[in-house]
């Protein structure tokens, strides 16, 4: 091993041995860097570590600790240089006093991680290449600049002599260069780049179908390249010749990790523009910008985002220039030799950490715009004075706190004013001067409590949005615009009347009555003042001839004024008021009247749209969800014949009148959910546009004739009464979607299964395919979720729900919302229930585990999390580790805008945090620090409003992926959890929430709800809920009373949990996505395999014993134990229940002894089968065991003939080595075997197959089984999982009175006679089991070191 000082690192081919990983562990410091791309030729270490002498293209790994430098790792591989690549984006060469692995640590700790192993394990882990990778020599993606024109694999020569031979090559026509790869097929390697601009393009004669390319310039590059076909060498001679007959006067090298500005391009005297956007440009050597002034014709710069450090100073060289950007260069002083830079008009430098201006800037006199965001500017520089052509200031998210208007009377030139995100608490007007240029102001954003800008006269458009306002002032001589929405505004004084005011936004603010000011706007044309607490509407705004857009939402209007002329009303929201009634002449005086929102009011009946029989509604939108109308209103309805867009959800109609809806010929999306129809009538075929249908939690039993409909794409009957379906011979190819869920006496035949293959999405429940009942689940809580596409094309939302996660009373839930992608949110559901499982088994801190699946997953995301990302919510309910039989707990993790709700004792309490840069300073403030640039819309480069979520990588270290992490113990007054997206509780509050799921209780049928009602309020996006109902009770106790069932010799017993699996038993729910009854199927699944997935329908040849589903027992009130092992209903056992097969059984074919195929027969629980063995792991707390067959006997089983068979195979028989005792432990506790201390130990070292197994031999445990192959989920390969420990404590005041229900145990074990067994129970070693508790205090188990470098890469 090469030592350096006291740094150390060595080169590795692949993995490391015994001695390095050993190395590793001696010091958090040390770590692994992943090194691509290079070919090194390894020596001995110096240590004498065995390395590799063969040299490895791929991937190398090298060790080394965090103070290794750049020019240390190079020494040690002879190399030049080390290269870094973030996100998949650009490639930086690094310095040589740079320290790779602490990059990388760095890296780890600004994602979230805290603890130096965790975040050592974590370099070492391949895929973290995703995020940071290491190259030995450059390397250049083409396909990473969206510029390729051409490519393929032609063979290729290079030069116009001989000397060269002829080979394939990847070649690439990009922008207006040619690429060449110096390798075959790879865009990884060292990649030759030929510009074309000013050069030629020739057929060349002598060779068929090869192209001659040449460059411009001195020193010119030729290649020749010979295609296969004539018709590609035609296409790319076209797009070649187009490229070269370009004059260069325009150049974009922008995000082409460039160090240098390439040779050639100083040739062309003739570049006006340059843009290097993006790249690493240096300030000295061949090349570098101090080359810039030999462009005498250049205009425009572009050197943003370059890591430049300093100002370069020959730019101010460049005396044509007209437009220079520096922008996000980490520059803190601006030279005074910017003054000779006399003809620029455009200087950009947002992003930097400028606090100053020289007093040089100000000869500038041609400048007109100047960019200061985003710096640390305290105060408006004093310069601007002179500055006469700049009329824009533009110093958003600087630190200004206080605004002196007397400074902007001095400024006169200054006309727009844009001073939003600086933490401005105070705008002070120190005189009585006028402000009288400044038109415009952005003051959004801020924490301003009182603004008065009435002297600034001439005020045309105002934001001052989210603040803190309680008092606003304005002049409404020339006030045009208006936006003060999220304040604490009472009421606004503008003096005087704004006439010219066309746009007034007053939304989510405190006024209990609109200004008298606002009905005298003459030109007045869009309203905004929902949320607030207006009882009353003016008569006077209605009746204005200007206005076009009211909205009214969430207020407490009791009325709606009378309409006395007709008004140019085009849209109305009333939504959430208290309305019972609308004025009659409404829609006679509305005529232009198009959308109408009523929704969430208490309307018995709406007004007739004409006093006529001819209509002239041109409404188009209409929403009244959630009010009291009936079955009259449809004849009401249907004088609006040109209504696309119809919600009439939850209200009491009873049906629908048939002649009435056939008349709305244009309408394309209805919603009739949560009324009381039992039919849709056939009429609905009419309607020809008609693509969505929605009409869930009625009482249909008919299935409507829709499926004729031309353009139907979304069907949405769930929670009705069906029972069956009328198909016709084939359905229309735009059919997208069908939920059918919760349509209990629905059966679906296969022939209905096969006609519906082709649907992308089909919901159905398990049962409606089969006559068996719902899996059934012993946990305290269920769950039922909605997704909803919205007006999209795609959902981009997933959920998932695991009601019982692994062997435990535990569950998992979660939300992803990938805002407009779908790919994110889908691999997150997928994957995250197996992270979290793994994080488990590192720490049993939730706070730490919680935090560390999330960042697992955020790695895992790969490529696809480079660019595209995803908020996203994951609840966890578990016991505490410290207390596995107390209370049940509930950990929320978050990230994004995903939010968790719970309802304890009827309110809500908010689990989650909103990561927004709207919602939260303090994000907004770690954002601004980092220098991102945050636009108008508050969001990071553009791009997302969001400030953590699960991907998006490339805007890291603005966008991280930590989590905010909260846990809170449940108890009885716990009703439910609802977790939703963002576009669900923008419309639906906390409140509206938990008072919709208790109004409907049904967990699948709210979580619709809550859909319907943000879709009826106006939201478009995808919607995402999931309602989970909790029963909790006041001890945490989760056991279920006993079933009684006829015994056929007379008299009721109690089940026991311990009678066999019945066939058609599926397990606790794994990590799926849907509900345990609710199956969701794809068209890409064949007809066989939507059978097989909605639950077979093939009848059991064979007859066999089915046994009632076991009776719950929970932590708090264990069965009872014989000997460490649960043993519920011991003194009513059955008779020979006890008999197995053998653990390692060899199958003779593919089908098991029930004639079902091995791969969809449900799996005995605790038994691993890996298609043909079965596998056993055993452990019992008092003394070592061994596995021991024994064939089912029929003599000593009277009751128990061949159809038996199955049930005594589910059973295991382990024999004592020390005193001969048979004891019986049944498939069902064997999986509470893994959940006890001793048996803990099975999962200390992972083995080949995914199993874990102690590294020291234990006397008490005995492994039975080889090893079980490993298991794939989802997208990913999850490694193996510890089962969550569960121990069972026995107080020492209770010892005494367990042995002696021990010694009075007399039940017959199978194989073994009554004498024998007591016998057993009564012998010597007995007494001396119990001398101390049978488990030690609770407390967290110790964490066993994982191995972490020891991976195949």
């Amino acid at each position: 091993m090469k030592r350096n000082g006291s740094h150390s690192c060595v080169t590795r081919k692949s993995r490391f041995g015994s001695r390095e990983r050993d190395w590793l562990k001696g010091d958090p410091q040390r770590g692994c860097v992943c090194l691509y791309g290079g070919i090194v030729d390894m020596q001995p270490s110096a240590s004498g570590a065995q390395s590799s002498s063969t040299p490895h293209n791929d991937l190398q790994l090298v060790l080394c600790t965090t103070s290794t430098t750049v020019l240390e790792l190079c020494a040690q591989r002879d190399g030049k240089a080390l290269y870094v690549q973030l996100h998949g984006d650009l490639v930086r060469r690094l310095g040589p006093s740079e320290r790779p692995l602490q990059m990388v640590y760095e890296y780890l700790t600004a994602m979230g991680y805290t603890d130096p192993v965790r975040i050592q394990q974590e370099a070492a882990n391949s895929d973290l290449s995703c995020l940071i990778r290491f190259y030995s020599e450059r390397s250049v993606n083409a396909d990473q600049q969206e510029r390729t024109l051409l490519k393929g694999v032609f063979i290729v020569r290079k030069g116009k002599t001989q000397l060269h031979k002829w080979a394939e090559r990847q070649v690439i026509l990009c922008g207006t260069c040619l690429i060449v790869a110096s390798v075959k097929d790879s865009l990884t390697g060292k990649m030759h780049i030929m510009p074309l601009v000013g050069g030629k393009v020739e057929e060349v004669k002598r060779r068929q179908h090869c192209l001659m390319f040449s460059s411009a310039g001195s020193q010119a590059q030729t290649y020749f390249v010979n295609f296969d076909t004539l018709a590609d060498c035609q296409r790319w001679y076209r797009q070649a010749s187009k490229i070269v007959s370009q004059t260069v006067s325009l150049v974009d090298l922008s995000c082409y990790s460039l160090e240098t500005v390439p040779e050639y391009l100083f040739y062309s005297q003739d570049i006006t523009h340059l843009n290097l956007r993006h790249n690493f440009m240096t300030l000295e050597g061949p090349g570098s910008l101090i080359n810039l002034p030999r462009f005498s014709q250049l205009k425009c710069l572009n050197l943003s985002h370059n890591r430049l450090g300093v100002f370069p100073e020959c730019v101010c060289d460049v005396l044509s220039l007209n437009e220079l950007n520096l922008s996000c260069n980490n520059l803190h002083t601006i030279p005074s030799q910017i003054g000779n830079l006399l003809s620029l008009q455009t200087l950009f430098l947002d992003g930097n950490h400028l606090d100053f201006l020289p007093e040089e800037l100000g000869s500038l006199s041609q400048l007109n715009s100047l960019g200061l965001s985003f710096n640390n500017f305290s105060k408006i520089p004093a310069v601007l004075e002179r500055l006469s052509g700049v009329d824009k200031l533009a110093m958003a998210g600087n630190r200004v706190e206080t605004l002196h208007l007397c400074t902007l009377s001095r400024i006169n030139h200054l006309k727009n004013i844009d001073l939003r995100l600086n933490g401005l608490r105070y705008v002070k007007s120190d005189s009585l001067e006028a402000v009288s240029q400044v038109t415009q102001m952005d003051l959004r954003d801020n924490h301003l409590t009182s603004l008065d800008l009435s002297s600034v006269s001439n005020l045309e458009i105002l934001h001052c949005q989210r603040n803190q306002l309680g008092m606003l002032t304005l002049s409404g001589f020339t006030l045009r615009m208006l936006n003060a929405s999220s304040n604490r505004l009472t009421t606004i004084s503008i003096y005087p009347v704004p006439n010219l005011l066309t746009h007034l936004d007053l939304s989510q603010n405190l006024l209990e009555y609109l200004p008298d000011w606002v009905c005298d706007c003459r030109k007045i044309e869009m309203v905004d003042v929902a949320r607030n607490l207006l009882s009353e509407l003016p008569s006077r705004l209605l009746s204005s001839l200007s206005l076009r857009k009211l909205l009214v939402g969430n207020n407490h209007l009791l009325r709606v004024p009378d309409l006395l002329d007709h008004i140019p009303l085009e849209s109305l929201d009333l939504q959430h008021n208290k309305i019972s009634s609308l004025p009659e002449s409404l829609f006679c005086k509305a005529l232009n009247l198009k959308y109408l929102n009523l929704s969430a009011n208490a309307l018995e009946n709406i007004p007739s749209c004409s006093q006529s029989e001819e209509s002239l509604s041109t409404l188009q939108e209409l929403y009244l969800t959630g009010n009291n109308l009936n079955e009259n209103c449809g004849f009401v309805l249907v004088g609006h014949q040109n209504l696309r867009v119809l919600h009439i959800g939850y209200n009491q109609l009873l049906s629908f009148p048939p002649s009435k809806l056939s008349k709305l010929e244009f309408l394309e999306e209805l919603n009739l959910s949560g009324n009381k129809l039992k039919t849709i009538p056939s009429t609905v075929s009419s309607c020809k546009k008609l693509h969505t249908l929605i009409a869930h939690s009625n009482d249909i039993n008919v299935f409507p004739e829709i499926l004729s409909l031309p353009e139907i794409k979304l069907v949405d009957l769930s929670c009705n009464q069906l029972t069956e379906i009328q198909l016709p011979e084939s359905l229309p190819p735009t059919l997208q979607e069908l939920d059918l869920t919760g349509n209990n006496s629905l059966t679906l035949e296969p022939k209905a299964l096969n006609l519906f293959s082709h649907i992308a999405t089909l919901k159905i429940d398990l049962k409606s395919t089969t006559t068996g009942e719902f899996p059934s689940t012993s946990t305290p809580w269920n769950h039922g979720f909605s997704e909803t596409r919205g007006q999209r094309n795609k959902l981009c939302v997933s959920v998932l729900a695991v009601d019982q996660l692994g062997d435990s009373a535990e569950a998992c839930y979660g939300v992803f919302d990938g805002d407009r992608n779908e790919e994110v949110p889908r691999l997150l559901q997928c994957t995250m229930g197996d992270v979290l499982c793994e994080e488990m088994q590192h720490s049993s801190i939730d706070s730490v585990y919680m935090s560390n699946t999330f960042l697992t997953s955020h790695r895992k995301l790969g490529v696809a999390g480079q660019k595209l990302g995803a908020s996203a919510l994951l609840s966890y309910i578990h016991h505490e580790p410290s207390d596995l039989g107390g209370y049940f707990s509930l950990t929320v993790a978050n990230v994004g805008t995903c939010q968790a709700v719970l309802c304890r004792n009827g309110q809500p309490v908010t689990l989650s945090k909103v990561y927004s840069l709207e919602n939260c300073n303090e994000e907004m403030e770690r954002v601004k620090l980092s220098k991102a640039i945050i636009t108008e819309d508050n969001k990071v480069s553009g791009v997302t409003c969001c400030s953590r979520l699960l991907g998006c990588s490339y805007l890291s270290p603005w966008v991280l992926p930590k989590p905010y992490v909260h846990t809170v113990p449940l108890c009885s007054q716990d009703e439910f959890l609802i977790l939703g997206n963002r576009a669900l509780f923008e419309r639906v509050s906390y409140q509206e929430a938990v008072l919709t799921v208790k109004a409907v209780r049904d967990p699948h049928a709210s979580a619709k709800k809550l859909c319907t009602l943000a879709q009826s309020y106006g939201c478009k996006d995808n919607i995402g809920a999931l309602v989970v109902s909790l029963h909790i009770s006041e001890d945490n106790c989760t056991c279920e009373p006993p079933l009684t069932i006829t015994d056929p010799h007379g008299g009721p017993h109690t089940n026991s949990p311990s009678l066999a699996i019945p066939p058609g038993t599926s397990e606790p729910a794994t990590l799926s996505s849907s509900s345990g009854g609710v199956s969701e199927l794809n068209s890409e699944m064949s007809p066989s395999e939507v059978g097989s997935e909605a639950g077979s329908t093939a009848s059991d040849e064979h007859t066999s014993i089915t046994a009632p589903r076991s009776e719950r027992r929970c932590s708090i009130h264990p069965a009872t134990v014989l000997c460490g092992i649960m043993v519920p209903g011991l003194t009513n056992q059955h008779p020979g229940i006890f008999q197995r097969q053998p653990s390692s059984a060899a199958f003779s074919s593919n089908q098991s002894d029930n004639n079902l195929d091995s791969d969809d027969e449900a799996q005995v629980q605790g038994v691993i089968s890996n298609g043909s063995k079965l596998e056993v792991e055993v452990d019992i707390h008092c003394c070592a065991f061994q596995l021991h067959s024994c064939a089912p006997d029929s003599n000593k089983n009277p009751h128990f003939g061949k159809e038996s068979d199955k049930l005594c195979n589910q059973n295991n028989v382990v024999q004592s080595a020390t005193n001969g005792c048979l004891l019986a432990v049944c498939g069902r506790e064997i999986i509470d075997l893994k959940k006890s201390p001793s048996t803990s130990c099975l999962f200390g070292k992972k083995l080949s197959n995914g199993s874990v197994v102690a590294p020291e031999d234990s006397h008490n445990i005995i492994e039975v089984a080889v090893e079980a192959p490993k298991k794939k989920s989802g997208y990913f390969t999850a490694p193996a999982q510890q089962d969550p420990e569960d121990q069972l404590i026995v107080p020492p005041c209770l010892e005494q009175e367990v042995r002696e229900q021990l010694r009075g145990q007399t039940t017959v074990v199978s194989c073994l006679s009554t004498a024998s067994m007591t016998s057993a129970l009564s012998s010597s070693v007995w007494p001396s089991v119990f001398t101390q508790p049978l488990v030690s205090a609770p407390g967290p188990s110790p964490m066993i070191q994982q191995e972490v470098y020891d991976t195949a890469l």
